[in-house]
């Protein structure tokens, strides 16, 4: 079949978490835009496991024809990997890498009685308490983790990391008095938030976020502490390069547009619309900051 034909039947849309999720949500709209743009639908196929490892695997080794496509996230690409002693493809050579969705914000929770009302006034305390102070993450390895040890290092401050199996345990828990902070998404925290529970008091993206505008980020006191969970497309990597350049020009367009990125923004999403050559970038740059941490922390999440 020619390539200029492309596409000439329904594309296989690989998700690598669980249906209903936040991501999940996010690959539905984006689906439903870009079966417009293409002009032939996306089929779903939700394909979790080993930290979104299982469906990526899948595209990877999926005929390079651009009729399997894959959402992929910082878990299975970068800097996740970088955790793992073995995968079972190279995010790099195995995968064609096609455009940047984009990131979701973690934020820094406390509960609503909190003697902390701001990010100074913690990092101020802990640094008074060395070794007192818990934080919590939704587990070792998530992106949670990942901003605590980061901050941790670039402030100088000794904390104690508390991991859960889940945002939603941690959560009650530190409702519940049983933590001092918490990393979390804002997809997750917003509910809390809004009831009143817990106090937001910072954010850990590069810019706030718009959906609270006077929460400072984290790099605002500490420069250089970044870091959200990302997600992008990716297709097998000998996908010829007129489809894997339709799929960026259409992808991207999608992106940009002004209602998409709305509705991203809403859901707490931090959207980008960068091609190819960007996400790669992101990739690399993603693997370059954590790794150190990850290699100093000796963490297999295996």
């Amino acid at each position: 079949m020619a390539q200029s034909d492309y596409p000439s039947r329904p594309i296989r849309l690989v998700v690598p978490f669980a249906g209903g999720g936040s991501t999940d949500v996010i690959t539905r709209l984006l689906s439903d835009k870009l079966a417009d743009a293409l002009g032939k639908p996306l089929v779903i196929e939700n394909r979790p496991g080993a930290g979104s490892t299982v469906g990526v695997d899948i595209v990877a080794k999926s005929v390079p024809d651009g009729y399997t496509i894959a959402v992929t996230a910082n878990s299975a690409v970068a800097p996740g990997p970088l955790m793992r002693t073995s995968m079972p493809y190279d995010p790099i050579k195995d995968l064609a890498h096609i455009a940047l969705i984009g990131t979701f914000t973690n934020g820094f929770v406390v509960r609503a009685d909190s003697p902390y009302k701001t990010m100074r006034e913690f990092l101020d305390a802990a640094r008074a308490k060395p070794g007192k102070l818990t934080y919590a993450s939704a587990g070792i390895g998530t992106s949670g983790w990942l901003s605590g040890e980061l901050l941790k290092r670039r402030a100088n401050l000794d904390m104690v990391h508390v991991p859960y199996k889940g945002a939603g345990p941690a959560a009650i828990d530190l409702v519940g008095g049983r933590l001092d902070g918490m990393f979390e998404s804002l997809v997750n925290a917003t509910p809390n938030v809004r009831s009143g529970k817990v106090r937001l008091i910072a954010v850990g993206s590069a810019k706030r976020a718009r959906s609270y505008p006077d929460v400072p980020t984290i790099a605002e006191l500490v420069p250089g502490v970044v870091g959200a969970p990302w997600f992008g497309f990716a297709a097998p990597a000998k996908t010829p390069t007129p489809i894997l350049q339709r799929l960026e020009r259409d992808i991207t367009g999608v992106l940009r547009s002004s209602d998409v990125r709305n509705r991203l923004e809403d859901l707490g999403m931090e959207p980008s619309g960068a091609g190819a050559a960007e996400l790669l970038a992101h990739i690399h740059a993603e693997n370059a900051l954590w790794g150190p941490i990850i290699k100093s922390m000796n963490v297999i999440v295996d």
